[in-house]
């Protein structure tokens, strides 16, 4: 991944170099978990059984599923393409995997302190169950999903949320997303921000720092966190 980072004088991490935090917030699609394929596969499906091109999906990575049925959709059908998303989505786990670096990520900062980790994530809370389920990853004790917040992505609640729930100032947590939505989100929290490039291309992506995946940092502590590149980045 190294020849696809924009490097500076302080390597992949630019702004977030030498910087120290709480808590850290995952967002949990194309961040820890590849659920990709199986996104793809459910919302074609629907757009085809509602007559919809499935071209004008495109973009909606990172936003709540009610937003792009209300986005996407007739009005009249809001409500029963949202039950019917959620039910193909529960149903298709294959292929959710997950993503380079994930499983030591969320075992590095566990080992500290479970109380330092979170995952905010535009999932419904049954989905985010089944795809964690499903990707075999250590689940955090604190997972704001769809059902926790009025508003979800991009507006700040999820990230506000998370950290409410670990005690931590906002402005001492370090968010680790891949969908421009998510960092608009949480730069509007209050929080700092580490983009993947797992999803989407880098010129895209407004943050603090930019990765390729989370194979590409290493997350240690002594009294705070700290993000570092990995060994050869």
């Amino acid at each position: 991944m190294t020849d696809a980072l924009a490097t500076g004088p302080h390597g992949i991490l630019g702004a977030l170099h030498g910087r120290t935090f709480a808590a850290v917030i995952f967002d949990m699609d194309g961040t820890l978990v590849d659920s990709t394929p199986a996104v793809a596969r459910c919302w074609v499906r629907l757009a085809q059984e509602e007559g919809i091109d499935p071209v004008r999906l495109t973009g909606f990575h990172g936003i709540p599923a009610r937003g792009i049925v209300e986005a996407v959709f007739p009005e009249a059908r809001w409500d029963a393409c949202f039950e019917r998303i959620l039910a193909l989505e529960l149903a298709d786990t294959d292929g959710v995997v997950p993503l380079p670096g994930a499983v030591a990520a969320l075992s590095a900062i566990s080992a500290l302190d479970p109380a330092r980790v979170a995952i905010a994530t535009s999932c419904t809370r049954d989905l985010a169950d089944v795809r964690l389920a499903a990707s075999g990853l250590l689940r955090p004790d604190v997972v704001v999903t769809f059902d926790d917040t009025e508003r979800g992505k991009p507006h700040p609640d999820p990230f506000l949320e998370a950290s409410r729930r670990l005690g931590v100032d906002p402005t001492q947590c370090l968010v680790v997303e891949d969908a421009p939505g998510g960092l608009v989100a949480a730069r509007a929290a209050g929080c700092a921000t580490l983009a993947l490039m797992t999803t989407t291309p880098r010129d895209e992506l407004v943050a603090d720092a930019v990765v390729g995946t989370l194979a590409d940092v290493r997350f240690a502590a002594g009294g705070r966190l700290t993000v570092s590149a990995a060994s050869g980045r």
